[in-house]
């Protein structure tokens, strides 16, 4: 590709490599070549697809270099609506690396959105990574998507609706916690939007370094593994997203394997219920699910907050709003309107 655009006033690697170098500030210029070439590929006026970016290889040198400065504006844009929106501050808390050439297209054709549209931009974003759309996006869905984009950018869509099936409750349950994972990164933004606070001494927990994924020591086994281990949970049952909180590594390691009743028990003796309470408010633990804990009920446990943590999940994604809206359209049916 570089050697097919390749002309003295272009020059497809330096002109990535610069507009990766331009959101090194903002932390997002260690997404990889192919995610800017599929934003290339769109702001040159085709979709996301291999196909795409193929066709690159095509255009005149001067409609390149409009595209890519167009694409270096948007990425900018598109890495502060992350930050300030979102709550990822980063490259590597970001779900799927794809979710970015799309917010570079969005904000390459909108630049200035409303305050209605940046709600359903977050509402998109919240949506894909809750149904995982991006862990299959096929060529038929890059088309789809980027007419859509084009179509809610001009005001013909009020909505950037994708087909998408939203997981149930269970997905918190069964889904392994790994660095790499989507479920496990939308964990940490949705912690990170709490404001979460230390189990035990109820200080702030540095999101963004946590949201950095360099290294797990901030994710903590609320149900310690070894305590699983102990009363035969195997791991695959125990490390699972709906099993983690935020704490730091302090703490983490005065807990170790300890019975969450031997050391929520302390809390409340030395903080108070309340506070405790707040506290694993903060982490997207309902207080429903303390006394399961309190009685070492780790099955109780997890399903209350898996179903706590799908219905914060669906509220970001929107899910509530159209739930309503469904339910309204049921009721309003009922109605005689003779009556």
């Amino acid at each position: 590709m570089r050697a097919a655009t390749w002309s003295p006033e272009f020059d497809l690697g330096e002109t990535i490599a610069g507009i990766k170098a331009s959101l090194e500030a903002k932390k997002f210029s260690e997404l990889d070549n192919k995610t800017f070439l599929r934003a290339l590929g769109a702001a040159a006026g085709n979709d996301f697809s291999a196909q795409s970016v193929d066709a690159l290889r095509d255009l005149p040198k001067d409609k390149l270099s409009e595209a890519a400065l167009a694409t270096k504006d948007a990425a900018q844009r598109a890495a502060d609506f992350l930050a300030t929106q979102i709550g990822a501050p980063r490259a590597e808390a970001l779900p799927y690396a794809n979710q970015f050439a799309v917010l570079c297209e969005i904000f390459r054709l909108l630049p200035h959105p409303t305050d209605l549209q940046l709600m359903e931009i977050a509402r998109w974003f919240w949506l894909t990574t809750l149904s995982g759309y991006f862990g299959g996006w096929d060529s038929g869905q890059m088309t789809n998507d980027t007419r859509t984009i084009r179509h809610f950018a001009s005001g013909g869509f009020a909505t950037l609706g994708v087909s998408a099936v939203v997981s149930k409750s269970s997905l918190w349950e069964v889904k392994p916690f790994r660095s790499n994972s989507a479920v496990s990164k939308m964990l940490g933004l949705m912690l990170a939007h709490g404001e979460p606070l230390d189990l035990l001494n109820g200080q702030k927990i540095d999101v963004d370094k946590s949201l950095a994924w360099s290294n797990d020591k901030e994710y903590h086994h609320f149900f310690p593994q070894g305590y699983l281990s102990r009363r035969a949970v195997p791991a695959s049952s125990s490390n699972v997203v709906g099993n983690i909180i935020l704490l730091t590594s302090k703490s983490n390691i005065e807990i170790r394997d300890r019975a969450p009743s031997d050391y929520l028990s302390e809390i409340v003796a030395s903080s108070g219920r309340d506070q405790l309470v707040r506290r694993l408010e903060s982490n997207l633990v309902p207080a429903e699910a303390l006394n399961a804990a309190l009685a070492d009920n780790y099955r109780e446990f997890l399903r209350l907050r898996s179903k706590h943590l799908q219905a914060r999940a669906e509220q970001l994604a929107g899910q509530d709003i159209k739930e309503t809206a469904e339910a309204d359209e049921i009721e309003d049916s009922d109605v005689d309107p003779t009556d």
